[in-house]
């Protein structure tokens, strides 16, 4: 019992040992010693609350935001001691707040709740008493018997058992976990692939032994134990008998497996890692603006006590005659009494702090994230994909990117693979027409002949045909399931049967170029490869599939010659094939992988082994040795695949062209002249990546490229790195590129950081070639926390860019050919590398102007609000009377003032977008945070001090003089009485305030729609409706209704009307006469562009949005 607490509290995890142990259908031992395992059960979780902790959950999570917080202080201050104006003003804006998030959140949850339910009561079936039974996916346990049919996904991590097929192979497909659409072929044991039926499966008596959970959906170590009369049978489980819950059974008819990881323990749910929180720089700036304005409430609430005490310190003002103390106050304590007053004008003035500002600009954000979605721009009519947002709160910070990390495969290329050309013991041959040429020679042999191969290049072909992980999908994709001849589909074969599928496109063109040739791949039957030679067909034994993975940088199989003799194909980067190569034209063909390289060709070289039959049994040991180790079995296997692949005999080499994405050039040059630096960092060697870095122009032809390359020390790259920095000082060249290799780069950001960001700063471009997954990541990292601090961007489209992607301030996964990782752990997602240009320039200007507004405007309109009731104290003893009615300081920030400024936010557009798109250059106008820079935020609180000064003094001069006060607070005029005191003034000097900050959005509102139009006039016309009906009626739930005819007299009286109009035009006419004088003067490049787009907006065709015709059918598309 103990325990079991002690694992709830999270102190005790269940997984005291690194394996666990598996009865396949729950058939424990019968000795008394065993103890069970606790294992999770098979519910998915996505949710955050449930419904008994939503509450307080949710409470916690919104009051640890400081604004919150800090106005239930203020709230519960009200509540404790007598303050000047009701609770309910700082109450309700704070109820407001937190409810329309707590609905907000609860919503989200509650439509991942229902999405969890679904998954969780999916009907499976499982073997369980000797029968079929149907229940529910949350109802699986560890080491449970699933059936799972076609066509059906996985509900739970098995190892597969058996399958219908005899050999008991299947076929799955994992897009939605990695993104790779190829089909994939995972085995059973030889043991338990004979039980297809449900009374073999009960009878079946084993065990699996693997590894606990780990999120790596590649890595799996376990093994099975069969006992068979009375023998127990070990065999090695690795990821190819392993079904990841979420992966489809594709081409087979039904399966059976064990459970063994369940739930939240599966490699998916692992996989739910929470991104870290990716914080704007706006929202930096705004906490810091938050932070200032407090110490301006803090300093004008000391300034306000201390004055109160040296006023009172005059008998008369300390006690008058019509306010007697009572015992209790002349007795209470002094410090006390100093305290409670300071509190009191803390919540007199708390408003200066704008508790809506938060919901706002959640909002905005929110709403606005939209407009990337619907941008028919942005939308890719060939594949039908428009941009996605997956996190909206980061859009301005779209507006400020400095530095962009690209991949290249993929993202920079359209990841489309075409073979070119091929190096054959030292010879080099282009495809024509379907046939090898070499070069310099030209086909001139009839069509339909038979072209004549030599030894050498039949061996080659045969390599790039056997050499692989295709998977082949046929018409007929049945065909396969049950018996008869596994290749009868491809008798008489033609290419209109099949289709190759690869989870690497080099796989598939070469394996496609082979085709063309003469050798195709025709399919795969157990442990037998076909491929047909000229029409020939030749079956040979696949023995042995050394994986590929990036360390090793190639890929091998062990196959038995339909001869009887063994051999190793292998192939991978030159790097990782030429060291280990003893025979062949080793030095002809590393020059002819130089000149593909150079001309932009992704290369792989070919090489092969025989064995002796010695040295294949003693290969065979090594690698069953190693695959059955529980512990360390990745560094034995790659011990065992280094012993194996050596000694090698060089084949020869392929070139395959990877096209140029469309308007690649054009997009790297606009981001170049709206000053962003881009650096392409890509896993293909540099040959190749400085090809294409010059033709997409990332390089230019004049620029003086630096290397930094094949360095073995740190003294030897520290030196190296000092040359560079000198050739940058000392050469006269505009522009300056680097390219660099992963190697050098380990080596150079160990020791030597600073020296290198030194070189690479005064680089316009740089590119880092053959980079590991993780050095893409710590290149960012890098950047990001140099002493700049500068904006980072990254965009890929594989899962070797996911880590890159998190790292950046803004990530954007590419919808391409290499799965959809990238895509569910980025920011944003777009369908080509184009489509960033308007992405930043456009999106990312429009965002950050009208967020950088949205703030300022925001802090503006409370300094004008408050300043006013800080100067009243002045006129009344300091004795916290408020200028204010409740009601008025309630809605202030809730309905006359919020909306203009949230439409505004949503559709200001300062320059025209096809303007921002043909002039890159004003995105440098906003840079580096200009728009909320100090000098402009100091701008806006000074401009709403004075504009405060003016509403207060031109209400009190203009009024003051015009009437006659009486003693009894009322002025005589025309006969008749008109009330005027204290909630008149105010109420006039509130009526003047909401004009002009309304008014003062206007004049910044450069785009007016309908809806701008709407909001503004009418947030004018609701105060004035809204006032009349609340003083105009005595209200039944009141209980003081100090605003009575108040609003009513004042619109009454002409001076009034006089009054509003005189102080209205002297607070914005400065501001008018500001922006003329500027704009004619000093006239910024912005500025420029906007007479500029003003004369060109009507009747210039190429500023037309699109024809309505085709934006008509494209909107239908994306719906």
């Amino acid at each position: 019992m103990l325990r079991w607490i002690r694992q709830q509290l999270g102190f005790d995890p269940p997984h005291q040992s690194e394996t666990r142990t598996v009865y396949v259908a729950n058939r424990f031992p019968q000795h008394g010693h065993y103890i069970p395992q606790r294992f999770a059960d098979n519910r998915i979780i996505s949710s955050k609350y449930t419904i008994w902790n939503f509450v307080p959950k949710n409470l916690f999570e919104q009051f640890r935001r400081i604004a919150n917080f800090y106005f239930l202080i203020i709230f519960l201050v009200q509540l404790m001691i007598d303050t000047p104006t009701s609770p309910v003003t700082s109450g309700l804006p704070l109820f407001f707040v937190i409810t329309v998030t707590a609905i907000k959140q609860g919503y989200e949850d509650w439509l991942r709740h229902k999405a969890d339910n679904e998954v969780n009561g999916a009907p499976v079936f499982v073997v369980r008493s000797g029968s079929l039974v149907q229940t529910r996916s949350k109802n699986i346990r560890v080491g449970d018997i699933v059936r799972v049919a076609k066509d059906e996904t996985f509900p739970a991590d098995l190892v597969l058992l058996s399958s219908d097929r005899a050999d008991g192979t299947c076929h799955i497909t994992t897009a939605s976990l990695d993104g790779e659409t190829n089909l994939k072929t995972h085995y059973s044991v030889a043991e338990t692939s004979v039980c297809q039926s449900v009374s073999q499966l009960e009878a079946l008596q084993a065990v699996v032994e693997c590894q606990q959970p780990e999120a790596d959906l590649y890595r799996f170590v376990g093994r099975v134990t069969v006992t068979q009369h009375g023998e127990e049978i070990v065999r090695p489980l690795g990821p190819e008998n392993l079904l990841l819950r979420g992966a489809r059974l594709k081409n087979t008819k039904e399966i059976f497996g064990v459970a063994v990881y369940t739930g939240m323990e599966s490699k998916m749910a692992l996989n739910y890692k929470c991104k870290s929180q990716k914080r704007s720089a706006v929202e930096k700036s705004m906490n810091t603006f938050l932070l200032i304005y407090l110490g301006i409430l803090l300093s004008e609430a000391v300034l306000s006590t201390i004055l109160k005490y040296a006023w009172q310190a005059e008998d008369k003002w300390d006690e008058p005659f019509y306010n007697q103390k009572t015992d209790q106050e002349r007795n209470s304590s002094p410090i006390l009494k100093f305290i409670s007053d300071f509190l009191a004008f803390l919540v007199l003035y708390n408003f200066i702090i704008p508790i809506s500002l938060y919901v706002t600009v959640e909002m905005q954000k929110f709403l606005g994230s939209f407009f990337i979605g619907w941008d028919l721009d942005l939308y890719h009519e060939e594949s039908d994909q428009k941009a996605q947002v997956n996190t909206s709160d980061l859009n301005e910070e779209l507006g400020q990117v400095e530095y962009v990390f690209t991949d290249k495969t993929g993202t920079l290329t359209e990841n489309e693979m075409q073979f070119r050309e091929c190096s054959i013991s030292g010879t080099k041959y282009r495809e024509v027409n379907g046939k090898l040429v070499p070069e310099g020679m030209t086909d001139d042999s009839p069509d339909g002949s038979t072209p004549h191969l030599v030894g050498e290049e039949l061996l080659f072909l045969k390599a790039v045909s056997l050499c692989h992980t295709v998977q082949i999908s046929y018409d007929q994709p049945d065909c396969l399931v049950g018996g008869g001849d596994p290749f009868s589909h491809v008798n008489g074969f033609s290419s209109n049967h099949m289709e190759y599928y690869a989870s690497s496109p080099d796989e598939k063109a070469l394996v496609e170029a082979a085709k063309r040739i003469g050798v195709a791949f025709t399919g795969t039957s157990g442990d037998t490869m076909e491929i047909k030679t000229f029409g020939k067909t030749e079956k040979y034994k696949l023995l042995h599939v050394l994986e590929f993975d990036a360390d090793r940088r190639r890929m091998s199989v062990i196959l038995q010659t339909p001869s009887g003799g063994q051999v190793l194909f292998t192939k991978g980067a030159e790097s990782a094939i030429l060291p280990f190569t003893t025979s062949g034209e080793i030095e002809k063909t590393r020059l002819h992988v130089d000149e593909f390289a150079l001309k932009g060709l992704r290369t792989l070289v070919v090489a092969c082994r025989h064995f002796s039959p010695e040295e294949y049994i003693d290969v065979d040991r090594r690698l069953n040795a190693a695959r059955t180790a529980l512990q360390q079995r990745e560094e034995r296997l790659q011990e065992a695949f280094s012993y194996i692949e050596r000694d090698l005999q060089l084949l020869g080499a392929t070139g395959v062209e990877d096209k140029l994405q469309d308007k690649v050039q054009e997009t790297i040059e606009a981001l170049r002249l709206a000053g962003i630096k881009v650096w392409v960092l890509t896993g293909d060697k540099h040959e190749t990546a400085v090809s294409v870095s010059l033709s997409c122009g990332h390089f230019h032809r004049t620029m003086n490229i630096l290397e930094l390359l094949q360095q073995r020390s740190d003294n030897e790259c520290a030196e190296q790195l000092r040359r560079l920095a000198r050739r940058i000082k000392e050469d006269h060249v505009i522009q300056h590129g680097l390219v660099v290799d992963g190697a050098s780069l380990s080596l150079a950001l160990r020791e030597h950081e600073k020296l290198f960001m030194e070189v690479c700063k005064n680089c316009s471009a740089v590119l880092c070639c053959r980079m590991a997954p993780l050095q893409k990541a710590k290149v960012v990292r890098l950047l990001k926390t140099s002493p700049e601090k500068p904006i980072t961007l990254a965009i890929g489209d594989g899962a070797n860019d996911v880590s890159m992607i998190q790292e950046a301030h803004v990530g954007i996964g590419i919808m391409g050919k290499e799965g959809r990782q990238a895509v569910r752990n980025s920011d944003y997602a777009i369908a080509r590398f184009k489509f960033l240009a308007k992405l930043l320039l456009v999106h990312g200007h429009f965002y950050y102007i009208r967020i950088a507004t949205l703030v300022q405007y925001f802090f503006y309109k409370n300094v004008c609000f408050i300043t006013p009731q800080f100067l009243y104290q002045f006129f009344c003893l300091f004795s916290q009377q408020t200028l204010y009615d409740s009601v008025y300081l309630t809605l202030y920030n809730i309905c006359f003032t919020s909306l203009p400024i949230l439409v505004y936010s949503l559709f200001e557009q300062l320059v025209h977008p096809h303007v921002l798109q043909s002039k890159p250059g004003l995105y440098r106008d906003i840079s580096k945070n200009a728009m909320l820079s100090f000098r402009t935020f100091l701008y806006w609180t000074l401009l709403g001090f004075c504009h405060a000064f003016v509403f207060f003094f031109g209400s009190y001069i203009l009024m003051g003089e015009d009437t006659t006060l009486m003693g009894n607070g009322q002025i005589l005029r025309a006969n008749r009485q008109l009330m005027f005191g204290n909630w008149t003034f105010g109420t006039l000097v509130f009526t003047v305030m909401v004009i002009t900050v309304t008014l003062k959005l206007a004049l910044e509102t450069h785009f007016w729609t309908w809806m701008n139009h709407f909001v503004t006039w009418g947030s004018i016309a609701f105060y004035f409706i809204f006032s009349l009906f609340y003083g105009g009626i005595i209200w039944p739930f009141l209980h003081t209704q100090d605003m009575y005819f108040v609003f009513v007299q004042l619109l009454s009286s002409g001076s009034a009307w006089f009054a509003i109009i005189i102080i209205v035009i002297t607070c914005l006419f400065p501001d008018v006469v500001k922006k003329v004088f500027y704009r004619h003067l000093h006239p910024t490049s912005t500025q420029k562009s906007q007479m500029y787009s003003n004369r060109v907006a009507i009747g210039d065709d190429f500023i037309a949005l699109q024809p309505l015709s085709r934006a008509k059918s494209q909107l239908g598309k994306i719906r």
